[in-house]
């Protein structure tokens, strides 16, 4: 009677494995292990214990999960393979290219990754996520990259606004330790208190805009030119005479009738 074990391992080859394309494979390797552990049949790719002898069944069914995710001219290609390690690493081979190529490909994006700067417009997730795809590929090549040297490439790549915390983390905090995620932790805290004072100092320059408009209408109503004065003023006078007059001249004609 098949265990519970048993079961999940052979629902693995009925699962839809995502398929390999000429430009995937880095996604593609890094879906297909994990969907392969989940099912326990990762092991005949990367046995814990090298010395072991893997279980036929389960090579089987690993092997079977692999023909099913990837294209037929690869897979007349792979086919005198009789193990899963074998067609695995004869994937990996095609798709990467001889290891010749594989290292002029790791300096290439490692030339990549030094010169990597996050741009004053562009967003702090915008710029992880290119980093971080760039050492995924860089680390599937088979390059070693440490924690702690993509940290502090991180805090290098950082635009001047993030120099104090940038500084504050390199002074304080151990880089040797620190993972990745904390340090994007620590640099998107900063930047949304950036943000908020922004929007603050935003509110109150256009607050003081709206004022000295006001101050300026006002002002320029009350200051006028010294012939804008006269002529004001002397048609003001002018017309108050003649109402004057108008007026003493009716209360005139009245007292004589």
């Amino acid at each position: 009677m098949a265990t519970e074990t048993d079961k999940r391992k052979e629902s693995a080859v009925g699962l839809n494995y995502p398929m390999l394309t000429k430009s995937n494979y880095i996604v593609w390797s890094l879906k297909v292990k994990v969907f392969m552990q989940a099912h326990g049949i990762w092991e005949a790719v990367e046995p814990k214990d090298p010395e072991a002898v893997i279980e036929e069944k389960k090579d089987k069914l690993a092997l079977a999960a692999i023909y099913q995710c990837i294209p037929d001219d690869m897979l007349l290609t792979i086919a005198e393979k009789t193990t899963t390690k074998g067609a695995w690493d004869a994937i990996k081979t095609m798709c990467l290219g001889a290891d010749r190529v594989r290292k002029a490909k790791v300096q290439t994006m490692k030339a990549e990754f030094e010169s990597l700067r996050m741009t004053d417009g562009e967003a702090l997730d915008d710029f992880c996520m290119r980093l971080n795809a760039l050492v995924t590929k860089i680390r599937e090549l088979g390059e070693d990259m440490a924690e702690s040297y993509v940290v502090k490439k991180l805090l290098r790549a950082m635009p001047p606004k993030f120099l104090q915390i940038t500084s504050t983390i390199e002074q304080f905090g151990d880089l040797e330790v620190m993972t990745v995620e904390e340090t994007i932790g620590s640099l998107k805290a900063h930047d949304e208190r950036l943000k908020g004072s922004t929007e603050h100092t935003s509110n109150q320059l256009l607050l003081t805009k709206d004022e000295w408009k006001k101050r300026e209408i006002g002002e320029g109503q009350l200051l006028m030119t010294k012939e804008e004065w006269a002529k004001k003023y002397e048609k003001g006078g002018t017309e108050t005479s003649r109402s004057q007059r108008g007026g003493n001249y009716y209360n005139l004609n009245r007292r004589q009738i």
